[in-house]
């Protein structure tokens, strides 16, 4: 559980590029997530080119973390894996899962990371549709922004004995 606890969210990036293999091991830990009915609705896409992170950077007020990044991953659903499900909320617990994994592993690989929110905010969902020629089919979830941080960083206990409850609230 260490990657648990000292994960963090990192927002300064060494301008120093991440190996291959690192981002293979982030993508496959991501698609080791959990998903209802086996589903595996995702699908990704790398962006290393800087003017590519900076169109990132510029998604919202809070993608500023991107303008250090030297690597992101989109983290995508594609409807043709869901087709199973009557209700889609299924898909935001999956792609939640999704994204966890890569973060924890961003943690294994000596990386730092942060999460941009994406999906379910129009605006930006079809922002990054526009930007990356994402398919009507396929939504982008999230956007892990990545790097080398800046500094040595652990994570702050968040355990609080108040917030538990037994057999009732």
């Amino acid at each position: 559980m260490n990657a648990i606890f000292k994960r963090k969210s990192i927002r300064k990036f060494l301008d120093k590029p991440i190996e291959d293999e690192k981002i293979e091991r982030l993508l496959r830990a991501g698609m080791q997530a959990p998903s209802a009915i086996n589903s595996q609705p995702w699908e990704f896409i790398v962006v290393r080119d800087k003017d590519s992170i900076k169109t990132i950077e510029n998604m919202s007020l809070y993608s500023k973390p991107a303008k250090t990044s030297t690597c992101c991953i989109i983290t995508l659903f594609n409807k043709k894996y869901t087709d199973k499900f009557d209700d889609y909320c299924w898909v935001e617990q999956d792609m939640g899962a999704c994204t966890e994994n890569i973060l924890l592993q961003a943690v294994e690989e000596g990386l730092g990371a942060v999460w941009l929110g994406t999906y379910p905010n129009e605006e930006r969902v079809n922002y990054l549709k526009e930007h990356f020629d994402i398919p009507d089919n396929v939504y982008p979830y999230s956007v892990i922004v990545l790097g080398y941080p800046t500094e040595d960083y652990h994570g702050e206990s968040r355990f609080d004995e108040s917030r538990i409850h037994y057999e009732t609230y």
